[in-house]
């Protein structure tokens, strides 16, 4: 357990700050290993455009599922043995990894193994819907509002520290061997069950409450009813949601066409990427506990807006990159000089996205209701996962890259737009802040 020292804490509250952290310490590991999938996708496995973006894809489509059972998820008592269970059968599979192939020769003229790889993080990725709205639910009922943001950005901060060390030995072992994800990730499915144990032993009690007996059919109806009701009568959450949706449509739209760009526009190797999310990723951790605190002092659409700007800027700085190429070449890594501003901008975006992401939904509601307003986030994002990675890379191929990062920058622009406007017309009082 970490053994970082923070005052002001309930017993209960540090009890649960010990096993949120060593949860999240173990998720930045895996998220080391997964921020390069779709790298690997394409420059390990041989895999087409369109099958990375539906990788990418599958981490926020399967978000739709909480649409339709956010009801039942609200209404099964014992949700740690609900954890146990998708921890067993979602991280597990990953063992499967270490059947594949070990050179590109081995991989032409055949989709299966494209199609397996696939199939397995699918898989993996189910285990979102239930993990992330658990989260919030089991934290935003033990942690105070004064050391909710608070702790939530330590725990976020030793996640990334994680994952940057992880991606830097990950991708320095790609460059030795392209294949080395063979051994990697049965490691990682053994440490994947671990983390949901250990997320699954935060001290949370159901309130008992009395549920009718529904139907499948009625449950789903009435889980869209409820979550429709909340986006319909809470205007500020639905303003919120509606400036995520653009935002949403620019991350997923440019995420793949920036992998591709890496590849085919500017030829990076795996340390040369590498290099690049660790840079940010260095920056935004000694950033994360201002925005931390930050978050639960201003307007969460405020933040939102500065969140979106950000990444608007370094996709920009990312587009001037192919019309101004210079670089100078280190360790097997090339810096290209436009990237500066790209590390820069994307350190912003990689701090305060951490938090907003996960838990800026959280500030709409009560503490009871947190995984619900969660629920109802994660589902909108996978509506708009439906189409955004796809379009993003159908508009790179007619147009090419200035055009796809173009379209993504107006979306985030408005995105921007809107969460300023609602912020301004629709404040939260003071009264609600402190009590969301």
């Amino acid at each position: 357990m970490p053994a970082l020292r923070i005052g002001g804490l309930s017993d209960k509250e540090r009890l649960t700050f010990s096993l949120h952290m060593s949860y999240s310490l173990i998720e930045g590991v895996l998220a080391g290993l997964i921020v390069l999938n779709e790298f690997v996708f394409v420059k390990s496995l041989l895999g087409s455009g369109y099958q990375a973006s539906l990788l990418f894809q599958f981490a926020t489509v399967v978000f739709i599922l909480l649409i339709f059972f956010n009801e039942f998820l609200r209404r099964i008592r014992n949700k740690k043995k609900l954890l146990h269970r998708t921890a067993i059968l979602t991280r597990l599979p990953l063992l499967l990894l270490f059947f594949f192939p070990r050179s590109p020769e081995l991989l032409t003229g055949t989709p299966v193994w494209h199609l397996l790889f696939l199939a397995i993080f699918l898989v993996y990725y189910l285990a979102n819907p239930i993990v992330f709205p658990i989260i919030n639910l089991f934290l935003k009922n033990t942690y105070t509002h004064e050391n909710f943001g608070r702790l939530y950005g330590y725990a976020t901060t030793g996640k990334s520290i994680m994952t940057m060390a992880t991606t830097f030995a990950y991708g320095w072992m790609l460059d030795l061997n392209n294949f080395v994800f063979v051994y990697v990730f049965p490691l990682a499915a053994v440490l994947g069950v671990v983390s949901i144990f250990l997320l699954a032993a935060v001290p949370y009690r159901e309130a008992p409450e009395e549920y009718p007996v529904q139907t499948l059919w009625q449950g789903i109806r009435r889980s869209i009813r409820d979550m429709s009701g909340i986006l319909e009568k809470n205007a500020p959450y639905r303003h919120f949601q509606s400036g995520f949706m653009f935002y949403g449509f620019g991350f997923m739209g440019s995420y793949t066409v920036i992998i591709l760009f890496f590849e085919y526009g500017l030829g990076l190797s795996y340390s040369s990427v590498a290099f690049y999310r660790n840079a940010y990723s260095l920056i935004s951790i000694l950033m994360i506990p201002f925005f931390g605190k930050l978050i639960g002092r201003i307007d969460p659409r405020n933040f939102a807006a500065i969140s979106f700007l950000s990444m608007f800027l370094y996709i920009l700085s990312l587009t001037l990159t192919g019309y101004f190429p210079d670089f100078v070449e280190f360790w097997g890594i090339r810096l290209y000089y436009m990237m500066i501003p790209y590390i820069l901008f994307h350190s912003v975006f990689a701090a305060t996205m951490a938090l907003l992401w996960s838990i800026g939904s959280a500030y709409f509601c009560a503490p009871s209701e947190a995984g619900t307003y969660q629920s109802i986030h994660l589902g909108m994002t996978a509506l708009r996962s439906l189409f955004a990675p796809v379009l993003g890379v159908l508009f790179y191929e007619l147009w090419g890259f200035t055009a796809a990062f173009a379209i993504a920058m107006t979306s985030l622009l408005t995105g921007v737009i809107i969460m300023r406007w609602s912020a301004r017309h629709f404040p939260l009082t003071k009264k609600e802040f402190l009590e969301h």
